[in-house]
């Protein structure tokens, strides 16, 4: 049972996959957190095949208690996902009669480490032994239960890995296609054009109305489609501390510096109680006093409030700075004085052998790592400046990437030996040093000193009367708001209505204030009008009064919402017909000057690469254009993508033939490596994918 519960607790799923999806089959119970309102008992299909609510709810449960900090949304979604995807490749494994056998499925539950090398199933040399595997989750009921749960994982990963090496192995790049690529590459074109650029036009001379937008958008329906929205217009009531309450939160931590008097009811007299100046006992009293906990470590100068970092730093020893802002508080500091090198920067370089804590590169004996970090010390040591190049290449560490660097670390944040080496000796210092981790060519980089600091902070935040203030004024444009136009009683009140939000059913977040399901999941409730107007309260923010616009039906997108990517692109459109009319003319030059530019070269300007001098970046049209021309022809206009464009093929120079493209024709499978990956995302574009997890609540 030991075994069980620490191959549950350690190891997530067997397989990782199914392209973009197949995770942790863990998720937590979202239902209970509001009545029922189905009118399915399913949560919704694929392609016609029903995906369980049971099931499905018991699969969220299991993913949002084992998720770090997941939403329940977060975990839905991502269930979601994956039945869909495993629903859409369980039909391909199917339709190609994809079968797994008993060594493939065990070689795919060895790969999980807790299993693989999981001493308990290993015999006297260090092998998996699968008779050990076998006896011992057959002779446990509740094992044999789980690991036949783990075998059908491990069957699904298997079959996936089945289908996509057959997907890779029917890709492939044909001797025409390297060619097609070289001739890319090494044909040139040298070229005279004329150029009349979109920007020559004001934007305000040519109009797009929504139609245009609409008509390009059916045009390209792919690049538009959407999911059903619902627009989401909304007023934030901040819930925040008001001038006053930060003046008479500077006044108590200004209070606190002298000392006070207070009666003393048991000697009948009163006694002056030190100040934040004169306190003894320090830590005592700010914790006594403050928000934030007393707290005696050496602080960094670039670990203070940056702006007022300066002044806090060169506090002599008993003087106090202060109320100053620091985050969300007001606080006053008492300097307690300095001292050197409490943080450290240093580099290393590691070298590991076998059996050290990190593994190593290349397989090397405790005695290799010894010879091997001394060589790599007498280099550094002979030329510093090479320590960062001898990182990148020898170490074992992952800091190679950054040349060693260790950034800055304090006092006991290293092993023993790396902390003692580093904080005993000064900047500039190299040295080798052992640890369990293997050897350490250290340099010693910088060092910094640190001031202790005794702080008072006072959170800012809001009095109780400025709150009742601020839930007042956000009740009273609630009403308003249910009466009255929404944007008129928000002027009315002084208020700004925030942009539209335009929100999916399962959404989370919402707009800048984050993860505010609630207002999606009302937003999307049966019993919400267009018009209503509701009010949230959010935590630590205040006060949000919502209205319901309407709803955008599944299809394209908002017109709102493709303008911006859309309206150039017409734009362009129709100052290219305005500059077409005035590119005439029986020459090159001729053209030019009827649009009131000059004729501009180009040479050598390949296929592969169709970019433009002067920095007017890539063309393909027009280069493509130049090629297809005949010596001194001229083109007709040519829609770039910076402008209309002229051209006059001067020369083409074709490339010498070559016997064999096999070099080119690796470049363009390098070029398509990734496409075996575009099997998901399709199948998923062409399914018929019912969702009803609304009706669940969720």
């Amino acid at each position: 049972m030991a075994v069980l519960a620490k191959i549950r607790q350690r190891s997530a799923l067997l397989i990782g996959v199914i392209a973009l999806a197949l995770f942790a089959f863990i998720i937590q119970d979202l239902i209970g957190k509001g009545t029922f309102s189905q009118s399915s008992k399913d949560v919704g299909s694929i392609d016609g095949k029903d995906i369980s609510f049971e099931d499905f709810r018991i699969k969220v449960s299991n993913v949002e208690k084992s998720g770090q900090g997941i939403t329940s949304t977060e975990a839905a979604n991502r269930v979601w996902d994956q039945e869909v995807s495993i629903a859409l490749l369980s039909t391909q494994f199917e339709k190609l009669g994809l079968r797994v056998g008993k060594k493939h499925l065990l070689e795919v539950l060895k790969s999980d480490p807790n299993i693989g090398k999981n001493p308990m199933f290993l015999n006297a040399a260090g092998i998996f032994d699968e008779v050990k595997f076998n006896d011992y989750f057959n002779s446990n009921p509740e094992a044999k239960e789980y690991i036949a749960q783990k075998e059908k994982d491990a069957e699904l990963n298997a079959k996936f890995q089945i289908y996509n090496t057959l997907i890779k192995s029917g890709l492939y790049t044909t001797a025409s296609e390297g060619k097609l690529k070289y001739e890319m590459e090494a044909n040139k074109v040298s070229f005279a054009y004329a150029a009349a650029p979109y920007s020559s036009i004001k934007d305000s001379e040519v109009k797009i109305s929504d139609s245009d937008i609409v008509d390009y958008m059916k045009k390209n329906e792919k690049k538009f489609k959407a999911d059903a929205t619902r627009e989401i217009q909304y007023v934030l009531v901040e819930d925040k501390a008001s001038k006053e309450d930060e003046a008479e939160i500077k006044a108590k931590l200004t209070a606190l510096l002298s000392g006070s008097v207070v009666y003393n009811a048991k000697t009948g007299k009163n006694d002056t109680l030190p100040g934040f100046k004169n306190a003894t006992n320090i830590a005592e009293f700010v914790n006594a006093n403050s928000d934030v906990p007393y707290d005696s470590t050496y602080v960094a100068k670039n670990n203070l409030p940056a702006v007022d970092a300066d002044k806090l730093f060169s506090l002599p020893a008993g003087a106090i700075y202060g109320p100053y802002v620091y985050g969300r508080y007001y606080a006053i500091s008492k300097s307690l004085g300095f001292k050197a090198g409490v943080n450290a920067k240093a580099s290393h370089i590691l070298i590991s052998y076998d059996g050290a804590q990190a593994t190593p590169k290349e397989k090397r004996t405790k005695e290799d790592a010894k010879v091997k970090a001394e060589e790599i010390l007498a280099q550094v040591q002979a030329n510093p400046d090479s320590f960062m190049m001898l990182a990148f290449t020898n170490s074992d560490d992952a800091s190679a990437q950054q040349g060693g660097d260790l950034g800055y670390f304090g006092q006991g944040q290293m092993v023993k030996p790396f902390n003692d080496f580093v904080f005993n000796n000064g900047i500039g210092k190299i040295g080798l040093v052992e640890t369990p981790f293997g050897f350490h060519i250290i340099k010693v980089t910088d060092k910094q000193d640190g001031i202790r600091l005794a702080t008072i902070a006072q959170k800012i935040e809001p009095s109780e009367a400025t709150s009742d203030k601020v839930f007042t004024l956000a009740t009273k444009f609630e009403m308003d708001a249910a009466d009255k136009d929404f944007t008129a009683a928000a002027k009315e009140l002084g208020l700004k209505v925030a942009p539209v939000v335009n929100a999916k059913a399962m959404d989370e977040a919402f707009g800048p204030l984050g993860n505010q399901r609630n207002i999606v999941r009302w937003a999307f409730d049966k019993e919400t009008g267009k018009g209503d107007v509701k009010r949230f309260e959010i935590a630590n923010i205040g006060h949000v009064i919502a209205q319901y616009k309407g709803e955008n039906e599944s299809g394209l997108v908002s017109v709102d919402m493709a303008r911006p990517y859309v309206e150039p692109i017409l734009k362009n459109k129709k100052k290219a017909e305005l500059l077409k009319a005035k590119m005439t003319g029986s020459s090159l030059e001729a053209v030019a000057k009827a649009a009131g530019v000059a004729v501009q070269q180009a040479a050598d300007v390949t296929l592969d690469n169709p970019v433009l001098p002067g920095g007017v970046g890539q063309e393909p049209r027009v280069v493509g254009n130049a090629f297809a021309l005949a010596g001194n022809k001229v083109s007709a206009p040519i829609e770039g993508n910076t402008g209309v464009y002229v051209v006059k093929n001067i020369k083409t120079v074709k490339a010498p033939a070559i016997a064999n493209h096999a070099a080119y024709v690796e470049k363009v499978k390098a070029q398509s490596a990734n496409d075996a990956s575009r099997v998901l995302p399709a199948l998923k574009n062409n399914a018929k994918i019912e969702d009803n997890r609304l009706q669940f609540n969720y």
